[in-house]
């Protein structure tokens, strides 16, 4: 079992600039990695769950771009980045000049990839590892990257995060076009064409949209 999480993410990825928003470097696995090549029964062996955080998903990258070129959707906000994964968003937002940003996530080695990926981009972070849906603590700017992937997690998020905005927070959602993406609920704001790993994504680019509750 893997003991000292932070080492053995620094052992297992190299620190590369996002694609999509190059002004960001994270910690992730690439080809070179051998993190890479294990299988999920392999990770399991280690007590390592799917390492979501290893990887610049494209509903996040989208995000991550659209703030830094819209500053104004975070800038001296408290701004929540929910399933935070590797706090690529979360560090967006700080870098475009939020308040105070909480980067959450369930997975231990998620928080560590937060903490570490921060300390990179020398930005601090709010970090918390639990679970919030259906929990207010007053935030001004909700993101949320890639939710949409299974019907019953997206269900819940976006019943939560449409509350979220019915009480005034600004919610953005990213997404390259996960099944379960409630499209008759939302306007899109951006549409960018995201370079992902063809491994991941069956595809070297993903049109990903930024997306917004409709009013």
């Amino acid at each position: 079992m893997i003991t000292d999480r932070s080492a053995f993410i620094r052992a297992e990825t190299r620190l590369l600039p996002v694609p999509h928003a190059p002004e960001i470097l994270l910690h992730v696995a690439d080809e070179a990695t051998a993190l890479w090549q294990k299988t999920e029964e392999e990770l399991g062996a280690i007590g390592l769950p799917p390492p979501f955080w290893a990887f610049a998903w494209a509903g996040g990258q989208a995000l991550a771009r659209y703030i830094l070129d819209h500053p104004e959707t975070v800038r001296g906000r408290r701004v929540l980045d929910f399933a935070s994964g590797s706090g690529l968003v979360a560090i967006a937002a700080r870098k475009a000049g939020a308040a105070a940003v909480t980067a959450c996530d369930i997975d231990d080695f998620a928080v560590a990839a937060i903490r570490i990926n921060a300390e990179a981009n020398g930005v601090d972070l709010d970090i918390l590892q639990t679970d919030l849906v259906g929990k207010d603590r007053g935030w001004d700017t909700v993101l949320a990257g890639d939710i949409c992937y299974e019907q019953d997690l997206a269900r819940r998020v976006v019943d939560w995060l449409f509350a979220l905005n019915g009480r005034g927070a600004t919610v953005l959602i990213g997404d390259p076009g996960r099944s379960y993406l409630p499209k008759d609920r939302l306007d899109q704001v951006a549409l960018y064409e995201v370079p992902v790993t063809r491994t991941l994504e069956d595809a070297e680019i993903k049109k990903t949209g930024v997306w917004r509750f409709r009013s």
